[in-house]
């Protein structure tokens, strides 16, 4: 009978209830599964014994035998520290400690050969190891299970407190004799077979004590595998939970307003991937389901032309559509272009905002109940009680992380059953996160831009050729281009970043004088009136040149605006700069992005710069700056729960996730309730993940 890991950590011999509570409040280890679950950071080769005349000052972690020759006490600023003399046959070096000093002189005794590991220092001309852990070379050999020794995450307090990499390997070492190594299988026999799996008791094992490299290896990928299979398992049930439990308004028919659109009024040749993208949202608007699909596209890639023939779908089964913006200036943005696309087909369009009239509002409001509106664009606004649709299809989010749960949920409740639902977002997302975070919606993605659209040449420049660049932006404006210049705001440092701006635009200003020239300027200190105030003159072209932090980021459309130049662009992120460039690059002309730095760059500063400089694929970008930051800091907090991952390393194990992807949606596809016998196995690893036990209570 195998140990049950529900167990609370306080009863396995060897923690006791001190010990318990700082597992349980270090790293979160309640139980014997969390302990099972502490998989090691790094291994180290055991067998592996260093010299004192080999060590190097590197700060390496190493293995030495020895013998302590004599022990001394040195005075300090706060009481005195032990320094033992260690000595092997090629050298001297000391060993010294700081606390828990009794215990040392008691029990380690000079002439006698021991094993010391851990770091060491060079300081005053000679090596030091600082709290080594030490053993009798005859222990340290009997005790050795393994050539390569796990090392486990750790904190300060622990190491304080006496619970040492050494204790915790002893603790693990306890929880398998309790067990007898015997751990539930979690995998079904089908899987193991094809991908020559082993089995979970061994893969447990030899993560913590392993045998051989190759064994290690083989372990890893096991648990790696089973964590991301379970995930992908969860995102999928969800997203037939949602098919199958929320129904959804069907379009039957693709009629006149798409037809006659298509035939006759598109501006320009679709693209392959936009007919594609099409095709996908047009399959899930056919289905009895709610479509809850995520649209991806890089900037200038078409994604609001795919968002109206969507809307003309609805239309044409006699359903109203909204689309819902983050800011008033891109609501407008999308009510200009719709509405241009509108007046050939007769369409009824309005805009709502904060700021629009309350006698609008009321008609807005009328027209919308009784249905002679057929497309409402806006903000925010949108979500107000007193906003009622007739008949409410379909809602369109745009940059939809920019919106709250709560937010996008309250559009759900415009219609006595759900709208379909479309997200978008300009900011790419790399194929790996996408499936971790997004998994349980369906994704399209238009990979491909535009014919005609001209490549924004980027270039990086330093601060000593700030004359150069005024010269260029010189000769742009008298061709009757427009430029963005745009400063970093970090929160932390917002005066700072307030400075900077302010020397900026005054530098701007001596270089680029009235009557000549007209600069706006936008930052987050100014109220949203004086914002719009300055952005809307820039728009209309009133002024050449558009001083500003990134709140420009999202939003302005300016066809005319052909430079966009990023001072001190190491302090952006990645897909902040491919953000920003995309603000250019809007008409027929060519447009540049020149990226200003000092000359005192990071490394990864000069890789996101050497990134930019080479790509204008937005996710090659998403993917180098994943691999730069990681996934937490790019999703944000909203979605770090999902990648709080024990084992497995969505970067570097991309392979795996894909494969376990696979191989979750083909047992769900030909078993979607995992009743079969050969399924048991996932059904009952399943209902013990108590997280998911939620979800499951809707397929049971």
């Amino acid at each position: 009978m195998s140990v049950n890991l529900q167990t609370p950590i306080d009863y396995l011999k060897g923690v006791g209830p001190n010990r318990a509570d700082l597992l349980r409040s270090e790293l979160g280890i309640q139980t014997y599964q969390d302990l099972i679950n502490l998989f090691p950071n790094r291994y180290i080769d055991r067998t592996r014994y260093y010299k004192i005349n080999e060590l190097q000052r590197n700060n390496a972690e190493v293995q030495i035998v020895g013998v302590i020759t004599g022990f001394k006490e040195v005075a300090q600023k706060r009481g005195k520290r032990l320094v033992a003399n260690f000595r092997d046959d090629s050298g001297i070096m000391e060993l010294v400690w700081f606390r828990g000093q009794k215990w040392i002189r008691e029990n380690l005794k000079t002439g006698q050969p021991y094993v010391i590991f851990g770091k060491t220092n060079w300081f005053n001309g000679k090596y030091s190891m600082p709290h080594p852990e030490i053993e009798l070379q005859a222990e340290h050999e009997s005790n050795l299970r393994s050539a390569m020794q796990a090392i486990y995450p750790s904190t300060e307090k622990l190491s304080n407190k006496g619970i040492t990499n050494k204790v915790v390997t002893k603790i693990m070492q306890q929880l398998f004799l309790e067990s007898k190594g015997r751990f539930v299988e979690t995998l079904p026999d089908s899987v193991m077979t094809e991908l020559k799996l082993i089995p979970k008791s061994e893969a447990l094992f030899n993560i913590h004590f392993p045998k051989t490299p190759e064994l290690l290896a083989r372990a890893q990928f096991r648990l790696k595998f089973e964590e991301l299979f379970y995930i992908q398992l969860q995102l999928i049930i969800k997203n037939l939970i949602h098919k199958s439990k929320i129904k959804g308004f069907s379009f039957d028919k693709v009629g006149d307003y798409f037809n006659t659109f298509y035939k006759n009024h598109l501006p320009f040749e679709l693209t392959n991937a936009q007919k594609r993208v099409l095709k996908e949202i047009r399959l899930d608007l056919g289905s009895n389901a709610q479509m809850n699909r995520l649209l991806q596209g890089d900037v200038g890639s078409g994604k609001t032309i795919v968002a109206f023939m969507s809307m003309l779908m609805g239309l044409d089964n006699n359903f109203q559509c909204c689309l819902m913006a983050p800011t008033a200036i891109l609501s407008a943005q999308h009510y200009q272009g719709i509405s241009e696309l509108c007046k050939p087909l007769n369409i009824s369009v309005s805009l709502l905002t904060g700021s629009t009239k309350t006698s609008d509002r009321k008609i807005i409001h009328e027209n919308l109940e009784n249905g002679n509106l057929q497309i409402l664009i806006g903000t925010h606004a949108l979500l107000e009680d007193k906003v009622k649709f007739k008949n409410l299809g379909l809602a369109i989010i745009d940059e939809q992380h920019r919106f709250g749960v709560a937010q996008r949920s309250k559009l759900w409740h415009k219609n006595e059953l759900p709208p379909n639902v479309l997200v978008m977002t300009a900011t790419p997302i790399p194929r790996t996160l996408a499936m971790s975070v997004y998994g349980d919606l369906d994704i399209s993605v238009i990979d491909e831009l535009p014919a005609g659209r001209k490549p924004i040449k980027t270039v990086h420049r330093y601060d000593n050729n700030r004359l150069k660049v005024f010269k260029f932006m010189k000769d742009e404006i008298a061709l009757g281009r427009q430029i963005y210049i745009v400063y970093p705001l970090i929160q932390e440092s917002e005066k700072m970043d307030y400075k900077d701006l302010m020397d900026g635009y005054e530098s701007v200003s001596r270089e680029f004088p009235m009557p000549d020239y007209q600069i706006s300027i936008v930052h987050g200190k100014m109220k949203p009136a004086d914002k719009d105030y300055e952005m809307e003159r820039f728009v209309k072209g009133e002024t050449q040149i558009m001083v500003a932090t990134t709140v420009i980021e999202v939003g302005v459309n300016v066809p005319n605006a052909s430079v966009m130049i990023i001072e001190s662009a190491e302090r952006f992120g990645l897909s902040q700069l491919h953000q920003l460039r995309g603000r250019v690059g809007r008409g027929a002309e060519q447009s540049y992005c020149i990226l200003m730095t000092s000359h005192k760059l990071s490394q990864d500063s000069k890789t996101r710069l050497e990134t930019m400089v080479r790509s204008s694929d937005g996710f090659e970008i998403a993917e180098v700056d994943l691999k730069l930051r990681g996934p937490g800091d790019i999703m944000g907090t909203q979605q770090s729960g999902i990648l709080n991952l024990r084992i497995a390393d969505i970067v570097k194990d991309k392979d795996i996730l894909e494969q376990s992807r696979y191989y979750a949606k083909s047992i769900l596809k030909q078993d979607p309730s995992l009743a079969a016998p050969e399924h048991k196995v996932i059904l009952n690893t399943y209902r013990q993940m108590s997280k998911y036990r939620n979800i499951w209570n809707y397929i049971s």
